[in-house]
């Protein structure tokens, strides 16, 4: 059964986080955004409880730090960003398998890392730092887009979690007992719609800029009127992990663990760094052999740019979701391992989950090898701490520091596993098993 589940609302940490409360929605001053249909969506009412919505996900925006953005704009000159400097490490490639790969894929070297961070600054959910092992792998070189996606949906016929009605007998299983049923016209298929406000507002309250939009899903991922007629080289968005699993199913693949998602993000970087690329989120551009002045920093993912959440300057190129292959890729050739849109992985979210790792590593004397993520659940900071959660990776267009700066490797939240966002994709990997098996 497939079900969007409840989140509690958030506040940012000093950390540039988030520590998630529960709030309940409370309308403000909005602009409508581009997509915005002419007639007037169905909306939350105020007096529904947040907790009783599958769109009460909107709590986990919180703890992500953001969400879906209204349709992308390019900005012009400032999109064309420029030459960067080196920042992939020289990369022994002894005993990587021959070609051919998997069409659009690279291959990820197994390797021992440090997973976590011990950094006082990161949120508490990404420490300890332990170290893992993991095989090697092939990974897509980018998310998922809309155009693989409806290559998938045309096959198979699928439908996704936000074009189905939501099952109220299944959810309120996964709500605080006494949760009222919400009005019929809000269990219809939608999701949530980013609505930025006119100017500064309360960022405990989610509802300050995000409305629950019928009609809204991978198709019309900004709401019913918008399309993805020119965005077929964009990450698909509104998916949620039951859709991502699906996809990766038919394409012979799977979603990565979260330890193998990390060790592809770091691109072989022999030292751990703040960002993938060093410490610095806009280093120095390289600079041309002759030319005279100083190198233009650059951006080198797609994030929040101006005062969030309602001034977005594109100061990186991009108002809103970029398409695929806009910022330079890591030492492996992945790109947009930070930004732009959250992945969904395979693992089970527990906020103590590096806690667990590293006692178990401590009592073993070794690192873990392969690990899948914990058997159950656990999140303190919700409503019901039991209920599933996956784990995403990398942030998005709409992290920025005074809220969320989770474009780094470290960052982990839990996401239900049937909530799908305007911030969240996926990607797939391969393991060379399953590529002998489908070459």
């Amino acid at each position: 059964m497939f079900v969007r589940r409840p989140g509690p609302s958030g506040r940012p940490g000093a950390s540039g986080g988030n520590e998630p409360v529960v709030g309940a929605l409370v309308p403000s001053t909005r602009r409508s955004p581009p997509s915005e249909p002419e007639s007037e969506p169905q909306r939350m009412p105020r007096q529904v409880p947040t907790v009783a919505l599958s769109l009460a996900a909107l709590g986990v925006f919180a703890a992500l730090g953001a969400g879906a953005a209204a349709q992308s704009s390019p900005a012009g000159p400032a999109a064309q960003q420029p030459a960067a400097a080196s920042h992939a490490p020289a990369l022994d490639t002894t005993g990587w398998p021959d070609k051919p790969w998997p069409p659009g894929m690279v291959w990820i070297p197994a390797g021992e890392f440090t997973m976590g961070t011990d950094d006082e600054h990161a949120m508490p959910n990404e420490r300890p730092a332990h170290r893992v092992r993991v095989d090697g792998l092939w990974m897509d070189e980018h998310d998922v887009t809309n155009a693989e996606f409806a290559r998938f949906v045309e096959a198979t016929g699928y439908l996704t979690v936000a074009e189905r009605p939501v099952d109220w007998e299944e959810l309120k299983q996964q709500v605080p007992p006494g949760t009222p049923k919400p009005p019929d016209e809000m269990l219809l298929p939608g999701s949530l719609a980013f609505t930025p406000p006119d100017g500064p507002v309360d960022l405990r309250e989610m509802g300050n800029w995000w409305t629950w939009t019928t009609g809204t899903d991978w198709k019309h991922p900004d709401g019913p009127k918008s399309t993805i007629e020119a965005r077929r080289d964009f990450p698909v968005l509104q998916v949620a992990w039951d859709d991502a699993v699906a996809y990766a199913e038919w394409a012979h693949k799977r979603l990565p663990t979260e330890a193998e998602w990390e060790h592809a993000s770091r691109g072989g970087a022999p030292t751990n760094t703040r960002y993938w690329w060093g410490d610095e989120f806009q280093p120095q551009a390289a600079v041309a052999a002759g030319t005279a002045g100083g190198a233009p920093a650059r951006f080198m993912c797609n994030s929040f740019t101006g005062e969030f959440p309602y001034h977005d300057t594109a100061a990186d190129g991009f108002a809103g979701v970029a398409p695929v292959k806009s910022f330079p890729p890591n030492g492996y050739g992945l790109y947009d391992m930070a930004g732009n849109v959250w992945q969904w992985t395979a693992d089970v979210y527990r906020a103590d989950a590096h806690t667990l790792a590293a006692e178990e590593g401590a009592k073993t004397g070794g690192c873990c090898i392969n690990p899948r993520g914990p058997a159950a659940a656990f999140n303190p900071v919700r409503p019901m701490p039991e209920v599933m959660e996956r784990v995403v990776k990398g942030g998005s267009f709409l992290c920025h520091p005074s809220y969320c700066e989770s474009y780094r490797p470290t960052a982990r939240r839990g996401m239900p596993p049937d909530t799908g966002t305007g911030h969240t994709g996926f990607r797939c990997v391969m393991t060379p098993e399953e590529w002998a098996k489908t070459r």
